[in-house]
């Protein structure tokens, strides 16, 4: 008989990053409603901010990001331009300069730009918003491009975390995805940005690539322990060739099964708890000082389109092509073609290409599946209270919950819910069930594990 594992780990389930997710968005959100709602902000409460920069120096295969290579500077120039204008744009709608409590540049890759483009970014945010005093700055990048004058900058503007994607240093891999770089390329980037004065560190691993093993991937993560990153995100590999045409350079034969990709997660997660990481939600792990594990300890975890977080600001702020903002009210997406996005912005208007505003349930189950995904258990009635809705406002007895307990996989039992020790992984799974716009979706997800 197959193990709970088996039986659910190859269902394909949203990476429930937001609630409804973005294939939900709608395609007919007027602009001005989103002006509407970034004009009654408070003003005193902090907001975060997401830039992001789709433009990348090399094609990985195995990238299903929104991405744009850079062969010349002069397209990634003109963003530049465009983003300064956007960051107008928004703040000229804002109530006033909002305080910030995390930025972070995302990609693509942002360090594409040249340094004195990435100052003048900072310049114009600086102008137009207050950074709050420990502001999370944090910038994601690529170690085979980055170089020391970038490093050198990134320490000056004040910078506090930086990302790289590690993936896999097994050369076979590294191969069949197009991303050579080896260890010790990795470890002269991170040493660099330590001595320029940015104290945090991520690194981002996949599973499930072609040619992994699991054995491989132990190496890569007991090589990335030695270089001491502050957080580890272990994400599987999702094939979407469908939606990634570079993916297609991947041959399908080359992947591992579903029992395989299971015990590459299972083995590198081990071998990560084994070294003292402290595991977060279903694909992070952290250093017990490092702000996510705290989080996590005290209930404070959160989670947003970067991931797990300890950012608990109700407000982000999307800036760029096909960047996505959420405040109080619902979410938006901005035009993800960088050619539209662009020419709206010349024109002075929000670039903003679809949207959804909250309903009431929308907002419990948005709580409800957060919860799930933070903390592995949920009290439903208390979310129900907390959100000024009726208590009694889910079924005590639901088919599906009542079947993952028989599978072991949680318990279920006057409205609380906690997964077990083997369902944590599956939190994707289990969120799944109070999500009422899957039932009816045509869109295609990855794979759970």
């Amino acid at each position: 008989m197959p193990s709970a594992f088996e039986k659910y780990g190859k269902v394909n389930v949203p990476r429930y990053t937001s609630y409804p997710t973005a294939p939900h968005f709608s395609a007919h959100f007027a602009a001005s409603d989103y002006r509407e709602w970034l004009g009654g902000l408070d003003p005193n409460e902090p907001i975060s901010l997401y830039l992001h920069v789709p433009f990348c120096k090399q094609q990985c295969w195995y990238c299903g990001c929104n991405m744009k290579l850079a062969a010349r500077y002069s397209p990634v120039a003109t963003y530049v331009q465009h983003l300064l204008c956007e960051i107008d744009l928004v703040a000229d709608a804002l109530p006033a300069p909002m305080p910030v409590s995390h930025l972070h540049f995302g990609g693509g890759t942002p360090t594409v730009l040249e340094p004195e483009d990435l100052a003048a970014v900072m310049a114009r945010l600086g102008e137009r918003f207050q950074l709050t005093p420990g502001a999370e700055i944090a910038i994601e990048s690529d170690p085979r491009t980055l170089a020391d004058t970038m490093i050198q900058q990134i320490g000056a503007l004040g910078f506090n975390r930086a990302s790289f994607g590690v993936q896999e240093f097994d050369p076979k891999v590294q191969a069949a995805i197009n991303r050579i770089q080896p260890p010790e390329m990795v470890e002269r980037a991170i040493s660099g940005l330590r001595a320029s004065g940015v104290p945090n560190v991520n690194f981002d691993l996949i599973y499930g690539l072609p040619h992994q093993t699991a054995e491989a991937l132990c190496r890569t993560v007991e090589q990335c322990v030695a270089m001491q990153p502050d957080r580890i995100a272990l994400f599987g590999y999702a094939h979407v060739p469908w939606v990634a045409k570079n993916q297609r350079m991947i041959a399908d034969e080359s992947l591992p099964t579903a029992p395989e990709r299971a015990e590459q997660a299972r083995a590198a997660a081990a071998t990560l708890v084994n070294n003292g990481y402290i595991p977060i939600g279903i694909d992070h792990f952290a250093r017990p000082q490092d702000s996510l594990a705290i989080a996590a300890a005290e209930g404070r975890l959160h989670r947003n389109f970067q991931g797990y977080t300890s950012d608990a600001a109700r407000t982000l702020i999307g800036i760029g092509a096909t960047s996505i903002g959420r405040t109080p009210q619902g979410y938006v997406q901005n035009a993800s073609e960088t050619g539209a996005w662009s020419r709206a912005v010349a024109a002075g208007k929000l670039p903003i290409a679809r949207g959804h505003a909250l309903t009431g349930q929308d907002q419990l189950r948005s709580l409800v599946i957060e919860r799930i995904m933070c903390d592995g258990k949920v009290d439903l009635a208390a979310a129900g209270r907390d959100l000024g809705l009726a208590e009694a406002w889910y079924a005590e007895e639901i088919p599906e919950l009542l079947q993952m307990q028989q599978d072991g996989l949680l318990t279920y039992e006057g409205g609380k819910l906690a997964l077990a020790a083997e369902g944590l992984p599956l939190a994707r799974i289990v969120a799944s069930v109070f999500d009422t716009y899957l039932r009816d979706s045509t869109a295609r997800h990855s794979v759970a594990v």
